[in-house]
């Protein structure tokens, strides 16, 4: 039986129970989920790339069937290189929808042999974004229903 490998790529500036929420689930399709930090240099970071590998490397706790990784370039390239046939990716919104839609019909023509795979986020994780975290913490609010606690942790002293 082929290994059955999903990229879940995302800027992860931090992960949040949504994202988290979207690889437990993929773990219940999927014989292996790549966590793939996006390295992108127009976005404005709060934590550098590899800051944001060490949190969720601290978060998946050396489960097997998940890995942290980072890419540049294009996302398909990077899925063929390792050998995956899926990106997985969480949807939150109609909104989400559309762009997500473009980019899975722009990365299906570059290369067939790649499938996404849309997930519904969890009700509860339905508002959520890394963006908005960043905001409410920036002002001292309660995020700590909104991210893993140790992400909490770290987003407070970014601010302090």
């Amino acid at each position: 039986m082929k290994n059955r490998i999903a990229i879940y790529p995302g800027s992860f500036d931090p992960i949040t129970n949504g994202h988290m929420d979207i690889i437990q689930r993929g773990l219940e399709i999927f014989d292996q989920v790549i966590i793939a930090v996006a390295r992108n240099s127009e976005k404005n970071s709060l934590f550098s790339v590899q800051e944001r590998i060490a949190l969720i490397d601290q978060l998946i706790d050396d489960n097997p069937q998940l890995e942290v990784d980072t890419f540049d370039g294009l996302l398909v390239d990077y899925v063929v290189s390792r050998e995956a046939g899926v990106i997985l990716r969480g949807l939150r919104a109609v909104s989400d929808f559309e762009y997500e839609f473009q980019l899975a019909q722009m990365n299906r023509s570059i290369s067939h042999q790649v499938e996404t795979l849309f997930m519904m986020t969890a009700t509860q994780n339905a508002y959520l974004s890394s963006s908005i975290v960043k905001e409410v913490a920036s002002h001292g609010g309660d995020i700590d229903n909104f991210v893993p606690p140790l992400v909490a942790e770290e987003l407070r002293k970014k601010f302090a």
